[in-house]
């Protein structure tokens, strides 16, 4: 039976729950140390950005939302959609120098890196929980909306989890090795940003690069967060299938790959 890294969390959670706690506290309070309004900036940051992107796009550019959208108040489209791809990439940003944040604990002590991503998104998903709460409040108040598809937003939280810590591993293991990992990856997060519809609406891309969404998993995910908070609409079973399938064969890929590469983090390290 092949094993990988993260089936012992997965399959023994009471054992590293203290663990995990630990470390997923520390890495937020790390992220704010020092600061005076403290975890709030986790709030005000986004929205920053919502501000700055509606500015940008909705009054300087004048994008229009199409009839078949499922809102046409651009900010509370553009702000479900943000929130998904605010959380995978954040993961997947600093997961890829997790390790060696925590190197004395790899080197020193019996370890299990495998938890340190994990970790990662558990502490970023504190911060997307927080924004997630404030759009909901913002799509009530603004829209008088309230679905109950919001029921189906942890089950993508869990898939999108599942894929970013798949990635995760495998960056956080190639930077142990290839100290330009991080770079190389803010620059494929780029591309992948603008491939993903957040700004525009799918049908808005041009009809030759429509086969790069078809195949870009965070498509589906931002799909569903929209459906889900400005919707009555039941999330989409063909795409929900998709989505898992990519969560699953990521996460598994990913611990395959980090078990390999584990093997030597101590002597690189």
């Amino acid at each position: 039976m092949v094993r990988f890294p993260g089936s012992l969390f997965l399959t023994n959670l009471v054992e590293r729950r203290s663990l995990l706690f630990q470390l997923v506290r520390r890495d937020f309070e790390q992220r704010f140390v020092g600061s005076v309004v403290g975890w709030i900036w986790s709030v005000i940051h986004p929205l920053v950005l919502l501000l700055s992107w509606t500015f940008v796009f909705s009054v300087c550019l004048g994008v229009k939302l199409g009839p078949r959208e499922v809102t046409q108040n651009y900010p509370l489209w553009l702000f479900a959609g943000m929130l998904p791809w605010m959380l995978f990439s954040d993961t997947v940003q600093r997961s890829s120098v997790c390790l060696l944040d925590h190197a004395n604990l790899i080197t020193k002590t019996i370890f299990p890196a495998e938890v340190v991503p994990v970790s990662v998104f558990l502490s970023s998903l504190v911060s997307h929980a927080l924004a997630l709460g404030l759009a909901v409040a913002a799509i009530a108040l603004w829209l008088n909306h309230f679905s109950a598809m919001l029921v189906f937003v942890p089950l993508y939280i869990f898939l999108l989890g599942l894929f970013a810590v798949g990635i995760g591993w495998i960056v956080a293991g190639l930077q142990v090795y290839l100290r330009d990992t991080s770079q190389v990856l803010s620059v494929l997060l780029v591309f992948w940003f603008w491939l993903t519809p957040i700004f525009i609406t799918e049908d808005q891309f041009p009809e030759s690069v429509r086969f790069l969404i078809s195949g870009n998993p965070l498509a589906y995910i931002v799909r569903a967060y929209r459906e889900t908070l400005l919707s009555y609409r039941l999330p989409s079973a063909a795409d929900l299938a998709i989505v898992s399938a990519y969560a699953a064969a990521t996460f598994f890929l990913g611990g395959l790959i980090f078990r390999h590469m584990k093997r030597g983090f101590a002597d690189v390290l």
